[in-house]
């Protein structure tokens, strides 16, 4: 007749000889009950590297000439630093009326220390926005360009050309010195339909 088997597992070896027996067989029967841990799921696998604009140069230089070419009528003057700007289906009174600062500016938005990407996404947003709540006139902050170095004010630039794109844009004008002057415009907006 057959043995039981061990509950313990089966004994790897005897002890050699000479070893303390007491000693081995008190650690036999601590670790009786020892069982293997199960395996582990492997590591999480590394987040994937982010995504690059391979095409990002071409978009850019392409958005920048579809921005430069003025539809016939819309008018686009800089007198020293100081910019207007108004669509041809606005009277040019309008347009001279917001450069003295004549209407209400109902909201505004400070762009200073945001990345290009960044004040483009939130130009964007503000003038959805502004327009769905009605405000006709706002005031956009974006610097002077002071700091820019060599290549001149970026956002100073990039500003108007954004505007430019926005079909909801009438017109834009350097603000008044007392609202920031050549580091902030009025822009004026179409209302929603």
């Amino acid at each position: 007749m057959p043995c039981d088997p061990d509950p313990r597992g089966p004994r790897t070896q005897p002890d050699p000889p000479g070893a303390d027996n007491d000693d081995a067989e008190l650690f036999r029967r601590a670790v009786a009950d020892v069982r293997p841990l199960p395996d582990r799921a492997p590591p999480p696998a590394p987040p994937p590297p982010p995504p690059r604009a391979t095409f990002r140069r071409a978009d850019d230089a392409a958005a920048l000439a579809e921005s430069l070419t003025l539809g016939p009528g819309e008018l686009l003057t800089e007198n020293g630093e100081e910019v207007a700007f108004r669509r041809a289906r606005l009277a040019p009174r309008v347009l001279d009326r917001l450069r003295r600062g004549e209407f209400r500016v109902a909201d505004e938005i400070d762009l200073h220390g945001l990345s290009a990407a960044g004040a483009r996404a939130a130009l964007g947003e503000f003038l959805l926005e502004s327009r769905h709540r009605d405000r006709r006139c706002v005031r956009v902050i974006h610097g002077k360009g002071r700091r820019s170095g060599p290549r001149g004010p970026v956002l100073k630039h990039a500003v108007q050309v954004w505007l430019r794109q926005h079909d909801s844009v009438l017109a834009f004008a350097s603000a008044r010195n007392v609202d920031g002057g050549t580091g902030a415009l009025y822009v004026l907006l179409e209302p929603e339909r």
